[in-house]
Order: structure tokens, then C-alpha cells, then sequence
């Protein structure tokens, strides 16, 4: 097991001892990102619970609309080919490296698949991001480099799973996409409790998981979006399983990917080769540095930025996001409305002063007073 993490900005000539760098574990406007997080965070806040079921009770009462949040979802901003050039712009322009990028839609590929026609993406690898209903929790795994004659039958076997879950036939299936030599599976953000089942609970699942699942899985992933104290223990967790760790972005906004993977495979195929011989290196960005939290507020800005150059259909928030119409079909919020709700017009203009410059440079400030160099130590043999 050969393991290294190096910060870019401490060691810029670190690149010069590779050819390629790997981004993993992007989402695009394929993704269809659950809203159910809302009345979980609502559920444990009185006054939030409160206002929440007012707003129910209006939209039964004005539309005959049940607000279901685990049925609504939203979509990240960017299109599979602005998603796959982010990614390489900050690789081949910033780094002056070969690029490698593997989009990852939750459960599901066409973003791969419709970017295999367009000439600088046409080697893209057909992956995606599943989704496992495991006990109480649900995991994400990275599925990378399903073999594309194959891809859209992976595809149904695992969303057959995901749909009715059965603990032996998910066995089976990480065992058969094992044995695909080409293939990646990643275990995503692993710590991270999705649900809010409980920090206990959530580990006792994650044991749970790792003492069947660790032959098949390749890496544990450190993320780009998570912070430096969940990374840690996550290189301790792929330790104490002995797998690991490699770099994943989980960019859902215009940010590229913080963690990249550094390599000098000429493939996505033998950059799997590699990772599964247990050979990683990654690479911190610059902007892994700064505050997780400013981070994730500037992505929930660029989720609710319009964007005049898209597609008619994807340029405001609220036709992006989607919620069950009264005959219970997804529909875009904007054809469920005249106009948003007064008061959420308020919270999102309150959100949107963070775009001015001003309040830019205020927020660094009081976030980032320090620079941030968090150390993710990793043991190479």
C-alpha cells in the first residue's frame, strides 16, 4: 500500500512527477438531488417545524398539493459538458496536466453517455454514483468505468436494489462488478450521515457494511466538500479496513473539484489497475484550504443562480427544482407557482447578497481570519 496526500500550494512542483490528474465524483444536471434534508433539518428546530407546516397547510389549501420532500428534488446548475470542463480546465490549464474525469449522477449515466459524442469527452468512463439502502442508513458508492456495452444492464440490477432492498443480492452484485477488471468502486463520503440517523447509528452501520463489503470495495474516499475532521477519520476507517483512500470532488456547484488524484497512467483503465494494486496519490487544491462552510454557501449560490445562457427550462432555481403535482407527477416549481412564496423570495435575496463583492470579502474574513492548512497525514510503505 503506497498512500500520499501533498498540498499543492505547499509543493507545486509535485505535478512535474506526473503526466495525468484524476477528477472523480462530479454531478451535473442528470443528478436528481433529494430535498428530503429539509424537514429533517426542520424536524429538530421548533420554530423551523412550525413555519414549515404553515407553508403545508397554504399549499394544501391554495393548489390541493401535498409538500412531500422526499418525492421533490432538485438538480445541480451545470450540463454534463460545462461539468467535464470545469473539471479539466482546472487540471490541463492550472495544472498543465492530462485530464481524467468521471462523472458520477446519482444512479444513473446519461451524462457519460451523451458526453461520448462530443470529441474532447468521447473517452469519459460510463459511472455514476449508487445509491444503497443499507439497515437505516443509505450509502453512496462510486461505480467507475462500468464496460459500455454492459453499462445501461448494470444500471437496472442496481437500481432494482435500490428500490427493494436485499442484503444478499447487494453481495452478489458488489462481488460481479468486482470482477470486472476495469471497474472502480468507491465507498463516498462514508462518515457522512446522510439521513441524521444518529452519529452512533450511522457507525454501527458503516462496521456493519465494511466487514462484508471491504474485499469488494477498491478505496474509501476522502471529500472535497467534507471537512478535514471527517477526512481524518476516514483515513483512519480505510486504515483499520486496510484500503486506500482516494480523492473525490462530490462538486454539485461551478467549484472544481478540491482533491484530485495524481497519476501517470496513460487510462482510466490503468489508473483503476493502479488504485486497486492500493497506489494513491492525492492532490489538495488551494481551495481545500479555505473554510468548508463558505465552501458549501458558495455551492447553495450556485444552485440558486439564474443562468440566462442555459437551455429554456434550466435557467432559474425553480425550474430546477421539482416537486409532485397534485396528481403526484414531478413537475418544476415554476409551473406549480405564479410567482415563489414571499417569504422565500426574502430568505434567498438574504442569500444572494453573499454574490456582491463586499460581502465577499467580509465573509472570507470572517471565516478564513487564518489561513487554513488542515493536515490529512497519510503513511506511505
Amino acid at each position: 500500500m503506497a498512500n500520499k496526500l501533498t498540498y499543492f500550494a505547499q509543493d507545486r512542483g509535485i505535478v512535474s512527477q506526473f503526466t495525468t490528474a484524476v477528477s472523480l465524483h462530479g454531478h451535473t444536471n442528470r443528478s436528481r438531488e433529494s430535498l428530503y434534508f429539509i424537514s429533517e433539518f426542520a424536524s429538530r428546530r421548533p420554530v423551523l417545524r412550525w413555519a414549515l407546516s404553515q407553508q403545508e397547510r397554504k399549499a394544501r389549501r391554495k393548489s390541493a398539493i401535498q409538500v412531500d420532500f422526499f418525492k421533490a428534488y432538485w438538480t445541480p446548475p451545470l450540463p454534463p459538458l460545462e461539468a467535464f470542463q470545469v473539471e479539466s480546465k482546472q487540471i490541463e490549464e492550472g495544472l498543465g496536466l492530462k485530464s481524467l474525469i468521471s462523472l458520477t449522477d446519482h444512479d444513473n449515466i446519461e451524462a457519460p453517455l451523451l458526453l461520448r459524442v462530443v470529441p474532447e469527452a468521447r473517452r469519459i468512463p460510463v459511472s455514476m454514483e449508487w445509491s444503497i439502502p443499507f439497515e437505516q442508513t443509505v450509502f453512496h458508492l462510486g461505480v467507475h468505468n462500468l464496460p459500455t456495452a454492459e453499462a445501461e444492464l448494470w444500471v437496472q440490477r442496481m437500481a432494482a436494489y435500490t428500490e427493494r432492498a436485499c442484503v444478499p443480492e447487494l453481495w452478489d452484485l458488489l462481488f460481479a462488478l468486482c470482477r470486472i477488471p476495469q471497474v472502480l468502486l468507491v465507498f463516498n463520503h462514508p462518515l457522512w450521515d446522510l439521513p441524521h440517523i444518529g452519529h452512533a447509528n450511522h457507525i454501527h452501520a458503516v462496521k456493519s457494511f465494511m466487514q462484508r463489503a471491504t474485499p469488494f470495495l477498491h478505496a474509501l474516499e476522502l471529500g472535497g466538500l467534507r471537512t478535514p475532521k471527517e477526512n481524518r477519520a476516514v483515513i483512519e476507517l480505510a486504515k483499520a479496513y486496510d484500503r486506500p483512500v482516494i480523492a473525490g470532488g462530490d462538486r454539485h456547484g461551478c467549484e472544481p473539484s478540491a482533491l484530485l488524484n495524481l497519476t501517470s497512467a496513460r487510462s482510466f483503465s490503468e489508473f483503476v489497475e493502479e488504485i486497486r494494486n492500493g497506489h494513491s496519490h492525492l492532490l489538495a487544491m488551494p481551495q481545500y484550504s479555505d473554510c468548508t462552510h463558505l465552501r458549501v454557501y458558495h455551492t447553495l449560490l450556485d444552485v440558486i443562480r439564474y443562468y440566462p445562457d442555459h437551455p429554456l427550462g434550466s435557467r432559474s432555481w425553480d425550474e430546477r427544482v421539482h416537486h409532485p403535482d397534485a396528481q403526484g407527477v414531478p413537475r418544476p416549481l415554476q409551473t406549480l407557482w405564479k410567482k415563489p412564496p414571499e417569504f422565500l423570495t426574502v430568505i434567498l435575496n438574504l442569500l444572494r447578497m453573499g454574490e456582491t463583492e463586499a460581502m465577499r470579502r467580509t465573509l472570507q474574513f470572517a471565516f478564513n481570519r487564518t489561513p487554513q492548512m488542515p493536515r490529512l497525514e497519510l503513511s506511505g510503505s
